[in-house]
């Protein structure tokens, strides 16, 4: 379990994002139910970059390719930043 507020780990993915994709205006206002590719506009490939990146932010391997498989056996078409910033409490 993490020891970062569920703010504190929307700030490191704004920071990580930032930094992954310099190039992006990720301008939109972001909450639990911002979806990945319908409302950031991420491509699949961006979100492996995303996962990798956020190895390298917290210095530890997340189980990131489970986590997006139990997503798309659950159905889910889209990732929503609540159920990232969930899967990071758990694993940061």
């Amino acid at each position: 379990m993490s020891n970062r507020t569920p703010e504190q780990l929307y700030a490191d993915l704004a920071t990580v994002m930032a930094n992954a994709f310099p190039d992006r205006d990720i301008s939109v206002t972001v909450g639990p139910e911002t979806r990945v590719f319908a409302d950031l506009g991420m491509a699949s490939i961006e979100l492996v970059v995303l996962g990798e990146r956020l190895e390298q932010f917290y210095g530890r391997k997340l189980p990131f390719g489970l986590f997006l498989a139990g997503l798309r056996k659950q159905g889910a078409e889209d990732l929503e930043l609540g159920n990232l910033i969930a899967f990071l409490e758990t694993h940061v």
